[in-house]
């Protein structure tokens, strides 16, 4: 990766220089900063721990159930389709595949605005506003009775769902340590295996739903889009917007939060757009890396909605397929959960790592193209094969937080990451067409080649950060932003200026020399 020259932008807005210090805009440095500024004690490690473990109990579980529920709800679509919809509102083949592609193109039309609402307004509001509005969306499915209404109520889960993946990495980076946001993304995100089984047993449970006027997939919308509702109002008056203002957590033990996370050289957030941090976000040569493989990553997960269609197609009833699809979960669920804590055990392992996991995808889609037609069994155990892999997208996610500082370039860079997300997601839905089936050659393959593209991606760009970390130790110190003041207001009303730790004056990683990529 090409060595960038530290940005001028701050000293251009430098309010006045002096010989022995600088001082700067409070607007300039993170929101922490005054929080801290002038603190110079060592951290206690046990305090450290125990403030550790109260942020876990207050906003990990709240983390956890709403990936959860967001996943659930992504997937009722791909449920509905043995529950009867596509009959019920007249969907043809290339309809039913629409619907799975237009959620993905407004998160992708909405996924940059969404990330300035994550950073103009307070992270945990911002996300319960959207959450509202896609649970209202999702019940309103039920009342849809054909193509056009399922269209719009779609467009409003895509808009509104952008919101969570973003808003969850900035709060990982806010509360952890780099070491600690890669269990903890590993923890929320196989929720969505969770999600599955749940799924899956409420999707059994309304198939025996007979005796009113709605049908089995509209009970689906209506229970899924209550329990959406009810995690928007918790989500308003419980989960914090930062730990600068993290209501469970005391004066002192704010300043604890903010301390611990002072080792990641990342800061927690800064409330003022920064131009020049977008202009480097877009020419940071691993952003697009980091975005190429999102994309590639995430044109399989097209079987998110085809998966019930491919175990049907089989020879297993409408019951058996959806209690089948609890077995995704479970494997999500185990193979997260042991690849993330692999790459924390194991230093500059996660490129490792994720390469690793993805080589069962790769013989899964080798064995459901080549396996007998007969063997339902076996072709079952192969579509399963291909969760393995999902461990590789969540290590990039905890690792694009970790690799990236500065507030307005980590929106930024998550903009584009997520935006390529949703390319993928919205590509895939065309590979699934009628002339395909019932063997899907064309998707199959296709699936098989990201795959192995997206090992060669994660190789490659940790090469690339691990040249850059070599290149910065050859480089002599760089003390330009080691001596800067900003103004602060005392308890009685004077002002003092106060010393700033780089850590906390919003630099990039590009910007701050002293930044090292975890690998």
């Amino acid at each position: 990766m090409a060595s960038t020259p530290p940005s001028p932008s701050m000293d251009e807005k430098l309010d006045e220089k002096h010989d022995h210090h600088t001082e700067i805009a409070a607007k300039e440095v993170d929101t922490a900063a005054q929080l801290l500024a002038g603190i110079t004690e060592n951290l206690d490690p046990k305090e450290a721990d125990r403030v550790r473990r109260k942020i876990d109990r207050h906003i990990l579980p709240l983390m956890c159930t709403l990936y959860w529920i967001q996943f659930m709800d992504k997937t009722t679509l791909g449920n509905s389709a043995i529950l009867g919809i596509r009959e019920a509102t007249h969907l043809t083949t290339n309809q039913y595949n629409r619907l799975g592609t237009v959620f993905y193109l407004s998160y992708l039309l909405f996924e940059f605005p969404q990330n300035l609402g994550l950073q103009r307004f307070p992270v945990g509001k911002w996300m319960s506003c959207n959450i509202f509005i896609w649970g209202i969306s999702l019940c309103c499915h039920a009342a849809c009775k054909n193509f056009a209404g399922l269209f719009v109520c779609r467009i409003f889960l895509g808009v509104c769902e952008g919101s969570i993946t973003a808003g969850f990495m900035i709060v990982s980076s806010m509360f952890y340590t780099r070491t600690e946001q890669t269990l903890r993304v590993g923890y929320w995100f196989l929720m969505n295996g969770t999600a599955q089984i749940i799924s899956g047993f409420i999707s059994f449970g309304t198939l025996h739903i007979t005796n009113t006027a709605l049908e089995p997939w509209q009970w689906l919308m209506i229970i899924t889009g209550i329990i959406t509702l009810v995690c928007a109002v918790t989500f308003w008056f419980m989960f914090p917007d930062s730990p600068t203002s993290a209501w469970f957590l005391t004066p002192h033990e704010r300043a604890i939060a903010i301390h611990r996370i002072k080792e990641n050289q990342t800061g927690v957030e800064n409330k003022h757009f920064k131009k020049e941090q977008m202009i480097e976000a877009l020419l940071d040569p691993k952003t697009w890396l980091f975005a190429l493989f999102s994309a590639l990553d995430n044109i399989p997960n097209s079987l998110t909605n085809q998966r019930s269609i491919i175990v049907s197609s089989f020879g297993f009833t409408n019951l058996q397929t959806t209690l089948l699809g609890c077995v995704d979960g479970v494997v999500e669920i185990v193979t997260i959960w042991t690849g993330v804590t692999l790459a924390a055990r194991i230093p500059n392992s996660r490129a490792y790592v994720g390469s690793a996991y993805l080589l069962p995808n790769i013989l899964g889609v080798f064995l459901v193209n080549f396996l007998s037609w007969n063997n339902k069994i076996g072709l079952l155990f192969s579509v399963w094969l291909t969760g393995v892999g999902t461990t590789g997208f969540v290590l990039m996610l905890s690792w694009l937080s970790s690799v990236t500082a500065g507030h307005t370039k980590k929106i930024t860079v998550n903009a584009v990451m997520l935006s390529s997300y949703c390319i993928g997601n919205a590509a895939g839905p065309f590979m699934w067409q009628a002339k395909y089936k019932p063997r899907n050659h064309v998707p199959w393959i296709i699936i098989g080649i990201c795959y192995v593209c997206c090992m060669a991606l994660l190789l490659g760009i940790r090469f690339l950060l691990n040249r850059e970390n070599k290149r910065r130790e050859n480089e002599p110190s760089d003390d330009s932003f080691d001596d800067v003041y900003i103004e602060r207001l005392t308890a009685d009303g004077q002002r003092e200026m106060v010393k700033v730790d780089k850590e906390f004056l919003d630099l990039t990683d590009i910007q701050n020399r002293d930044f090292r990529y975890v690998l």
